[in-house]
This record gives C-alpha cells, structure tokens and sequence, in this order.
C-alpha cells in the first residue's frame, strides 16, 4: 500500500510553490518532509490532505485517483494541521465524540485510541486548561480516530517540551505499524530520530529522497547545505 505523486506543481497566482513533486509513501514507514519554513512543506501536505484540489499532476493512494476519487480519499486519511485547530471550550471526551459525529461511523477502538494517545486522565477536563503537549494528542486522537491509511502531520511536535517530544515520538512511531506517515518539520533532530526515510524540499523542489540509513553523509550536514542554498543533490 502507498501513496504516489508524479511531476505534481502547484502554483498560487503566477508563483510557482512546488515544482515536479515525485515521490512515494510506504505503508508502515515514516517519511520525514524537512526543509525551512516556506519551502513547500504545508502546501504539499494540505494537497494530499485534499484541502486544494487546483494542482497539476498525478497523485494515487492505493490505486485511487486523488482527481477522481477524492472524497474516498478523504476517508481514509488523517490530518493534524500545524496550528491544531481545537474547540478549547470543549470537554477533551466531548470534542472527540463531536469528531466522530462528523465522519458519521461507529469507532470500535475508541479505548484503544483513549489508551494509546495517553487522554484517559484528562477526558473530562476542559480543552482550554491542558498543555500544549496534550493539545498535541488530542490533535492526533482526532486525526487517527476513524483509522486511517494515510497519517499527515504537519509539525507535530512544534513547542513541546523534552517529556513531552518522547512521548509523542513514541506514539508516531506506534502509529506507523500500520498506516503510511508523513511527518513534516523544520527541525532536523526531531526528523533524524523519528523517520525512516528523508525528504528534503527547497524552493518547491525535492532535493533529497533517500532512506535515512542509506545517507553517505550526515543529514544535519547535508541539510544545512540546502539551508544556504550552496547544494542541491
């Protein structure tokens, strides 16, 4: 099971923001999107998500046409935006039912969910009272609760703290067993410890796409390049 892209661009007005976009998601691998802020990361994952459907290409999961079978698509995919929109005026059990209520499905595993992202503790607490940590669960509990295929997370773990990042890759990583993952973030470290494959995207362009373990260089090194614009590989 993967997802394929093939020269997918995406213009807004006449700036082109991703230029001949190919690559492919595996299920049960976690690919890492790094690159600065600005690069491309969040308008390639709001595409796949289907928030923008004006783009030019090809793009299929599992044998679906993401032009053709969109809304199908949108089924079977999960999507934690960066800024994690939330009801804060929610009860932590209450937005979660409201989530369910919205794709109009019975969640068999919803204690599994409870258990794995770790909200058994916090169900009838007030949104607007957590941490960022577990704002960041609840994002993700929302975004697995329907079990999807395709997992898109778009800085994830943006301000969170030591405790906090561990559990949270703990998770991501649980989570991959059966889903395929795309992880975005500007933070190298964060990428190098979680993913298995790296994309790095500059101006639009994948300049690197390569197992994390077949690099002949280190990917702080090579990143670092690309961030000064002295490299593209």
């Amino acid at each position: 099971m993967s997802l394929i892209t093939k020269n997918l661009n995406k213009n807004f007005k006449d700036f082109r923001v991703l230029n001949n976009i190919s690559l492919e998601l595996k299920k049960g691998e976690i690919t890492g999107l790094l690159g600065v802020n600005g690069a491309g990361k969040s308008t390639l994952i709001r595409i796949l998500a289907g928030y923008y459907d004006d783009w030019d290409g090809q793009i299929s999961m599992n044998g679906l046409n993401y032009k053709k079978n969109l809304k199908e698509i949108k089924k079977i995919t999960g999507y934690l935006p960066e800024n994690n929109p939330l009801y804060k005026e929610m009860y932590v059990e209450e937005y979660l039912k409201f989530i369910i209520s919205l794709y109009r499905i019975k969640v068999e595993n919803y204690n599994e969910i409870i258990e794995k992202t770790g909200l058994s503790d916090v169900l009838k607490k007030k949104i607007s009272t957590l941490s960022k940590g577990f704002k960041q669960r609840i994002g993700i509990a929302s975004s697995i609760i329907h079990n999807p295929l395709l997992l898109l997370l778009d800085e994830p773990i943006s301000g969170l703290d030591p405790l906090q990042l561990n559990e949270i890759r703990g998770l991501i990583k649980d989570l991959s067993k059966n889903k395929i993952i795309l992880f975005s973030s500007h933070i190298l470290q964060e990428i190098d410890l979680v993913c298995d494959k790296i994309i790095i995207i500059n101006k639009g362009e994948i300049i690197l796409n390569e197992y994390k373990n077949k690099l002949k260089r280190p990917l702080s090194t090579i990143f670092n390049e690309v961030a000064k614009s002295k490299i593209l590989i």
